[in-house]
């Protein structure tokens, strides 16, 4: 038992110095400081407001795109601004709502409604859908094109915090993850956890950061410089990929690093979509983990490993540890153990924080990360097993082939 004790306080101290090195190391990402500020009133200097074209895919949002597409209607920004929303084969009418907003806003001539075709083969629908919004606003000919989901509301401000930062900074992609609903009882654990994810694997800091590699971008809100998308070849050179905004932020990045990128958080930008129950969650989830890992066995099981290792050895050597104390069994290891889990714990609850309070969520919640950990592990496998089933990534009801590993890059 003694020699037991010693090999988990062992694997338990690796993970309290792995979450050390993540805390310190890793581009601070679980601090919330990088994000879009509000109103520009100088933006661009003296010069005019560039042009902005819109593109909204859409496919089946009728429910949403009142609220939504009214927020873009609304937008108070100075310079020329069109949008341009394409219906991507809906059956729910979609095309037919948006025009009637459209109309209702007084704003009928601020929206083009593009006729989605039909899917080509090699494809994945959403970028598919994008790729003809970029087509059809090639006559507006705008400097800007800003990529927007047709589930998100924006404040009236946020198209002027864009292109100011953009303008300012000279960026090729400013990019804003949207602030995702967490009201009901399953949103408050799993979404701010799903935030912190994604910061963990795309550090905030590092994509902003010109000198690095790193590129990510949140697919809800994106502004891209127009000419950088068609001198990198445009949604053509990425059109097979199902995690479509990191992949076009590696596009702009470019081989040679030169794109700059920005990506941070606003409460400017939200989401209408509620996810309220673990099923919605853990379809959104599936849809494209197994792509995240580059479709590889290899790094699903690396993944697997580190995710157990990370999140739940500190709770279960805890545990552990006060029942061999309980229990009179080796002190010294017991104690070890006991402190090595509580300490590896606390780090990890307490960078887990600044997410909580970002998403206003009570940080009574910080303890549970582990068991939300491996409810997003169970996602990652189950979405393995899809994939190698036939079921894998889609998009608002469709699903797309099997790749295989080292076809395409999503990760």
């Amino acid at each position: 038992m003694d020699t037991a004790l010693w090999i988990a306080s062992g694997i338990v101290t690796a993970s309290m110095l792995a979450w050390t090195w993540l805390a310190l190391s890793r581009g601070w990402f679980w601090r919330t400081d990088q994000r879009l500020e509000g109103r520009h009133e100088e933006a661009v200097g003296a010069g005019p407001w560039p042009s902005v074209a819109v593109v909204v895919p859409a496919r089946n949002e009728a429910q949403v795109i009142p609220r939504s597409l009214s927020t873009l209607l609304n937008q108070d920004y100075p310079g020329p601004l069109h949008i341009f929303l394409v219906d991507d084969v809906s059956e729910d009418g979609t095309a037919e709502v948006a025009r009637e907003v459209a109309r209702v806003e007084g704003s009928g001539d601020g929206l083009t409604v593009v006729q989605g075709e039909p899917l080509p083969p090699g494809w994945t629908g959403k970028v598919w859908a994008l790729h003809q919004g970029v087509r059809a606003a090639r006559d507006f000919e705008a400097e800007y094109l800003w990529f927007t989901d047709a589930d998100i509301a924006h404040s009236s401000g946020v198209l002027r915090a864009l292109v100011s930062k953009a303008v300012d900074c000279r960026l090729d992609m400013v990019s804003v993850m949207a602030q995702l609903r967490a009201s009901s009882p399953w949103e408050r654990v799993l979404i701010p956890a799903f935030v912190f994810f994604f910061t963990k694997i795309y550090p905030f800091r590092w994509v902003n950061d010109h000198r690095r590699p790193t590129a990510a971008a949140a697919g809800g809100c994106m502004l891209v410089r127009g000419q950088a998308l068609e001198d990198r070849g445009g949604f053509e050179e990425i059109k097979g990929s199902v995690i479509d905004d990191c992949s076009l932020a590696r596009l702009l990045r470019g081989g040679d690093g030169g794109g700059r990128l920005w990506l941070g958080l606003s409460h400017d930008v939200t989401s209408l979509r509620a996810y309220n129950g673990l099923g919605v969650v853990w379809t959104m989830v599936r849809r494209s983990a197994y792509s995240q890992l580059n479709y590889s066995a290899l790094n699903l099981v690396g993944t697997v490993v580190g995710m157990l290792m990370l999140y739940m050895a500190p709770p279960l050597a805890t545990v552990a540890g006060i029942t061999a104390l309980v229990t009179g069994q080796a002190l010294a290891s017991s104690m070890l153990l006991v402190s090595a889990g509580v300490g590896s714990w606390a780090v990890m609850s307490a960078i887990y924080l600044p997410m909580l309070r970002w998403h206003r969520v009570s940080v009574m919640l910080s303890p549970v990360l582990p068991a939300t950990a491996m409810l997003y592990t169970l996602m990652t496998i189950d979405s393995a097993w899809r994939t190698l089933r036939g079921q894998g990534g889609g998009w608002k009801g469709r699903t797309y082939e099997t790749r295989t590993p080292g076809q395409h890059l999503d990760s």
